[in-house]
């Protein structure tokens, strides 16, 4: 087993902007790019490997050849791979959405719900986005305040800044705001409930679906929980994922050990490691006990394990 350097499978979202094509030097003949899934073995867009025996493979098709021991004892638990990891670049606002638990997702949908989480890696200033309920509502006052299109005044406006960062429990509602690129690690799901998206037109010239009951049914209406008492340089800590970020000036070196694989995507700068070297906006899947990586180079990671 190596360290695999991905290419992302991008989607051109109506949203999207083109950052990701002119800023981070992803090739595409797509005139925008709203996603970037830099880590994926989902099969709405797995990455490809860039090195190696393996070159050309998708992740999904990499890990099945390496076997289960790459994914470490934690990740092993899961039924299936257990994350995704995205670039998003939101050029214009993204709809109000909701995304349903374990439980509801595996029942209704045959894939895992999705908890998220959001780095805000760079924003327009003013920015902002909607997180959560300002205050407890019914689920009768929700249906009503979604009929007649006012459901964002119920919202928890937040304004952001570089740095921030968001998590987000699966049946939290929330929209991404327009002019904010994001480094999204959740789930490894696509399943998402559109609650409303202000009335635009798709490709074909028609409203983008809605899905108001199933919305209803998985909307958690209680202001949301807020991580605290993270460890400095942890992002998110929950049963699905551990996010931290560095800078490879401050550490040069990491352990991956039997319990998890990691994933390196780069912020910023220029590392190298392990065979492989990361600019702005790759990633790397490390399979679990790989041992002491030792980093070369300047740049600012965020590591994602299970």
């Amino acid at each position: 087993m190596y360290t695999l350097k991905l290419k992302p499978a991008l989607k051109d979202y109506l949203w999207g902007g083109t950052r990701l094509k002119t800023e981070y030097k992803m090739e595409t003949d797509l005139e925008k790019v709203a996603e970037a899934w830099v880590l994926s073995t989902h099969k709405d867009g797995a990455g490809i490997v860039l090195n190696g025996e393996l070159e050309g493979k998708t992740l999904t098709e990499a890990v099945a050849a390496f076997g289960a021991d790459c994914l470490g004892e934690n990740g092993k638990k899961f039924s299936y791979f257990p994350i995704l990891i995205k670039l998003i670049d939101a050029k214009d606002d993204l709809s109000v959405q909701v995304h349903p638990d374990d439980e509801y997702a595996l029942r209704v949908e045959g894939e895992y719900g999705k908890t998220e989480m959001w780095y805000i890696v760079d924003c327009e200033e003013g920015a902002t986005l909607y997180y959560g309920f300002k205050e407890e509502i019914s689920k009768e006052q929700f249906r009503a305040k979604i009929a007649d299109n006012t459901i964002t005044d119920v919202l928890n406006k937040v304004p952001v800044k570089k740095g921030d960062v968001f998590f987000i429990p699966s049946g939290t509602i929330h929209a991404i705001g327009k002019g904010i690129l994001i480094a999204e690690i959740q789930q490894n799901s696509n399943t998402t409930y559109r609650v409303s998206d202000y009335g635009r037109l798709g490709a074909d010239g028609k409203p983008r679906p809605l899905h108001i009951d199933k919305a209803v049914e998985v909307t958690s209406l209680s202001k949301p929980p807020v991580q605290s008492d993270l460890p400095e340089g942890t992002l998110a800590d929950c049963e699905y994922f551990n996010v931290k970020i560095f800078g490879t000036d401050e550490i040069n070196q990491i352990n991956v050990d039997n319990t998890s694989f990691s994933a390196l995507l780069c912020l910023e700068g220029e590392v190298s490691f392990d065979g492989v070297t990361l600019k702005k906006g790759d990633c790397a899947f490390v399979p679990a006990n790989k041992g002491e990586i030792t980093f070369s180079g300047s740049a600012t990671i965020i590591e994602s394990r299970v």
